[in-house]
């Protein structure tokens, strides 16, 4: 499913591309990124792999990819093209109106309102049913060692549906996931935006 550009004010989310791959695969291979998302450093088994994945991402079916980059402006043009961060949504059913959300920045931008603003731009698509798939249901799983990434979360107004324990290695122990959703009435009664 080929992702639109969407605009916010800090962010612009325009389909991953080929040339993502390098700071995709270094987002990868982030230690503390890993461990906070449940995914480790080991997401893609080669570098191949990524460049494979950022060079079609944007045709593959059932989804929706994005590459998270400024929105800042200085001259009528983009300061920055590069990738911040990635945001996708996956497991698109268009019959149950469903899909699952997920968020990962580079680790100089995390904590700075990037991603806030890419899941409030991302969710308001998401829900829009004249040029979004127009979903009831968004969810998503949040590691419990990130309490961080949960009270953003809430903060949206995704509400924790169940835990899957140990779902997830943390190192030589492991972490539950925290599973969360917000459905579109939630999100248009305000529950999505602060």
């Amino acid at each position: 499913m080929r992702s639109p550009v969407l605009h916010g004010e800090l962010v612009r989310l325009r389909p991953i591309e080929a040339r993502d791959a390098d700071r995709l695969w270094a987002s990868l291979r982030d230690p503390d990124g890993g461990r906070l998302t449940g995914m480790g450093t080991n997401a893609a088994s080669s570098r191949a792999e990524v460049d494979a994945w950022a060079a079609s991402a944007a045709d593959l079916p059932g989804r929706y990819d994005w590459a998270i980059t400024s929105a800042a402006v200085r001259d009528g043009e983009l300061v920055s093209d590069d990738l911040l961060g990635e945001i996708s949504l996956d497991r698109v059913d268009l019959e149950l109106r469903s899909a699952n959300l997920r968020l990962r920045m580079m680790p100089d931008y995390r904590g700075r309102g990037y991603g806030r603003e890419a899941i409030g731009e991302v969710l308001s698509f998401a829900f829009d049913g004249a040029s979004g798939p127009g979903l009831h249901r968004v969810s998503l799983a949040v590691i419990s060692i990130n309490p961080r990434a949960r009270a953003l979360y809430d903060s949206l107004g995704f509400r924790e549906e169940g835990r899957l324990r140990d779902a997830f290695r943390d190192g030589q122990g492991w972490a539950d996931a925290v599973v969360m959703s917000i459905l579109e009435d939630e999100f248009r009664a305000g529950a999505g935006t602060d």
